[in-house]
């Protein structure tokens, strides 16, 4: 046995289950917002396609854009979340499993918990790497940033990018199928004219 305790002694299975309870609340209330921005995106899709000014179907793209981000976002922290609930899951049943053996008595708990010092080196090794490694795409994503912002500060701001393009596009040629259907299903006159 370690001359010192660890912090994990002290860890009751109550602590866990209450933390995955509060991560699972953290997580839903992310999904529910995924979803009312899904909806709202969906619905200024159909604006944009219904609108005929260009600075308003401008705005639309724009924040659908801006909404699409928000959702990335939230996307990324909800799995992060989920993660998490995974390894205190793990963690609530590995206390499981030594409450367990120990009250079975076929395990001595100290066996049973022989290497933990082990375990937490190599876990914190793997977190140190992620850490580091986050970090790295952290900075990479701040400099291109700071770079970017250098020289079109303004065209991101009032002009048209590329997934405003793409959205505007799709607008207008949901105006001209709207058109042609309008035009072929309009009565014609005597003379091939269209009747208004």
């Amino acid at each position: 046995m370690w001359p010192f305790k660890s912090k994990f002694d002290k860890l009751k299975r109550e602590d866990v289950v209450e933390a995955i309870c509060t991560l699972e609340k953290q997580e839903a209330d992310i999904e529910t917002g995924i979803t009312e921005r899904a909806k709202q995106i969906n619905d200024l899709m159909e604006k944009g396609r219904k609108e005929k000014s260009r600075e308003l179907r401008l705005f639309y793209a724009k924040k659908i854009n801006d909404l699409k981000e928000e959702n990335e976002s939230d996307v990324k922290r909800g799995m992060y979340l989920l993660y998490n609930v995974k390894l205190l899951r793990k963690l609530k049943t590995s206390i499981d499993d030594n409450t367990f053996f120990a009250n079975t008595g076929k395990v001595s708990l100290g066996n049973l918990l022989a290497d933990q010092r082990g375990l937490a080196v190599c876990l914190n090794k793997a977190l140190n790497t992620r850490v580091q490694g986050e970090n790295v795409l952290t900075a990479a994503d701040e400099t291109w940033m700071e770079v970017q912002s250098g020289y079109v500060e303004n065209e991101k701001i009032y002009g048209v990018a590329n997934h405003d393009d793409e959205l505007l596009a799709m607008f207008e040629t949901e105006d001209q199928l709207e058109d042609e259907r309008n035009m072929s299903s309009a009565p014609s006159g005597p003379q091939g004219e269209k009747l208004e």
